[in-house]
């Protein structure tokens, strides 16, 4: 009996992201969640700039490239050309989705656009070298943060969950992260949730995903897990922070 194998939706590239980086393992729960779904043939994924840049050679369905920012604007495009036979998401990380990004992100959510959106908030920009990225915490230190980012200076870092659930538009926003098995296994029921609700046509859902980013924070993978569990969690707590199916449910 087989109790354990590779998605199928996932290619036999070896991934390019650094050791400890949880990219990898949210790319398995999209792809097993393809696989459980049925719907392999007939998703798009669309991967932008940054450390998911390379998306397109992990995932066996189709894939798109989206300028620095833009893959909410280009999931739009698709969906709406095809939206009976066409599954869409985006695979995108803090500095693309929350800073160069976040009109298209606030704005596909306001328009409850059909899609699906896998968002990696890691805290940092990861691949140009560790810079300070809108999700930096208060007093971490980046490149560009050297002693540590001053609110004062640089403002305070953007919680997307909870903003993009003040907007009527979302269906379903859910925080979640992958640094224990719990915490993976609740992953994958957000992510499949959000890509039934897609199949379902009740519109956008986005689910966050906090990480860690072992090399450009300076710490062993373990270390950055419980960096991630001790400051992470405390100023972005995990949850749901947007559900109207549910809502309209209880209220009945």
């Amino acid at each position: 009996m087989v109790v354990f194998e590779k998605p199928h939706a996932l290619t036999d590239v070896p991934m390019h992201y650094c050791p400890g980086c949880l990219h990898g393992i949210v790319h398995r729960l999209v792809a097993e969640v393809i696989d459980e779904l049925g719907i392999e043939g007939k998703t798009i994924g669309i991967a932008p700039v940054g450390c998911s840049v390379m998306a397109y050679n992990y995932f066996n369905c189709d894939m798109i490239e989206a300028a620095h920012g833009r893959a909410p604007a280009v999931a739009t495009g698709v969906k709406r050309a095809d939206p009976e036979n066409h599954i869409v998401f985006t695979y995108q990380g803090d500095g693309d989705l929350a800073s160069i990004g976040m009109a298209e992100t606030v704005h596909a959510a306001a328009r409850n656009e059909n899609i699906t959106v896998i968002f990696i908030n890691n805290a940092i920009y990861g691949m140009t070298g560790g810079q300070m990225a809108p999700t930096s915490l208060p007093g971490q230190v980046t490149q560009t943060s050297p002693y540590g980012r001053d609110p004062k200076l640089c403002g305070y870092p953007v919680r997307v969950c909870e903003m993009l659930s003040e907007l009527e538009g979302p269906e379903y926003l859910e925080r979640v992260t992958v640094a224990d098995v719990k915490n993976v296994r609740n992953a994958k029921k957000a992510i499949k949730k959000a890509f039934q609700n897609q199949i379902d046509g009740k519109g956008f859902s986005l689910i966050e995903v906090v990480s860690t980013c072992p090399t450009n924070w300076g710490m062993t993978p373990q270390k950055a897990i419980d960096w991630l569990k001790e400051n992470m969690l405390a100023y972005y707590p995990l949850g749901v922070y947007k559900d109207r199916s549910a809502a309209k449910e209880e209220a009945k």
